[in-house]
């Protein structure tokens, strides 16, 4: 493999690296298991350092592919025909799909089914409101999960979870659900209730 070829895999890897934390989530609501939903979101403080390495790699790759190529004074017949892995058509396409990867976190949620319930409540003595802070949340798709996930749960009014504020504040029907319940259902995410708080 030529030397352009592992600077193009190379800025491929790095951006799927740089965006595995919230890749993984998606993936787990695909499969059925989202308890798998943390587990690469370690990863998240080292994002800045593979985007560097993803920009670097495919901009060295591109300056290998632009460059001028050095004239030669041979009297061959023909110019040999450039493999597709080595063309500015396949480097365009990963380019294409690192610029995909790197962005992944800002429209991760539309791969999230919508969960809003039609609810009627006749007596709001029975409507209660609890904070979650949750340590593991690193992106808009680790919010959805979360929010896909507490929204199945019967007797859920709303869940509104921010990767930013470390939190998910629920509204429930405590005479259809309780709070060790809906605590269960977000560990079973992957990511951790630290502590609880009625409002």
């Amino acid at each position: 493999m030529k030397m352009g070829n592992k600077f193009i895999g190379g800025g491929l890897l790095t951006a799927i690296a740089a965006s595995l934390c919230c890749i993984t989530p998606v993936m787990a609501l695909i499969v059925g298991t989202s308890g798998i939903a943390s587990t690469f979101s370690w990863l998240e403080q080292f994002r800045p350092y593979f985007i560097g390495l993803t920009i670097l790699a495919l901009g060295f790759a591109w300056y290998r592919q632009l460059k001028p190529k050095k004239e030669t004074d041979c009297n061959c017949e023909g110019e040999e025909k450039t493999k597709f892995i080595q063309s500015k058509k396949f480097l365009s396409i990963i380019t294409l799909l690192a610029a995909l990867m790197l962005v992944f976190p800002y429209y991760a949620s539309i791969f999230y089914p919508k969960t809003e319930k039609q609810i009627i409540v006749v007596d709001k003595s029975i409507v209660q409101t609890v904070e979650f802070s949750i340590s593991g949340m690193t992106c808009t798709g680790c919010e959805e999960l979360l929010n896909h996930e507490v929204n199945k749960l019967s007797g859920i009014l709303k869940s509104t979870a921010s990767y930013k504020k470390k939190n998910a504040i629920v509204v429930f029907d405590n005479s259809k659900i309780n709070i060790a319940q809906i605590q269960k259902a977000i560990n079973g995410t992957g990511y951790s209730v630290t502590n609880k708080k009625a409002r």
